[in-house]
């Protein structure tokens, strides 16, 4: 038996690819949520984040990585867990995906002085696959 998750089918999957944002929820130090829209890419099962490294998100992600993610879509929900990592390099095909999805060079800085960070969310757990419940 495979520890991996069962895959999302078809129509889950071009969501994935065509739709913006995706609401990264993780965890405070005092425990509280910490729920934020972001831009991302699907590639190899698993969620791709480009954020700067002082966010919130990412001081919450290094003392705890445990995440959601939910596509905004409330009739047809998409919710996925997993354990978030931080990368400071940048994979090419991952790179390659956030510029043709948003025409968008995700390790551009936002911020003048301020590092671009890549959030690597392996899917743990589909909790909704596109249908309502």
């Amino acid at each position: 038996m495979s520890d991996r998750p069962p895959q999302p089918g078809p129509a889950v999957r071009d969501r994935l690819a065509r739709e913006w944002n995706v609401w990264l929820c993780t965890v405070r130090p005092d425990g509280s949520p910490h729920t934020t829209p972001v831009w991302f890419v699907f590639l190899r099962d698993t969620w791709w984040i480009g954020t700067d490294a002082g966010s919130v998100k990412v001081r919450n992600i290094e003392t705890s990585p445990r995440v959601s993610l939910a596509l905004e879509d409330g009739r047809a929900p998409v919710v996925a867990e997993g354990t978030a990592r931080t990368h400071h390099g940048f994979p090419a095909d991952v790179t390659a995906a956030f510029a043709a999805k948003y025409d968008w060079d995700v390790t551009a800085p936002y911020r003048p002085g301020v590092a671009r960070v890549l959030l690597e969310v392996p899917v743990r757990r589909w909790l909704m696959a596109g249908v309502a419940h």
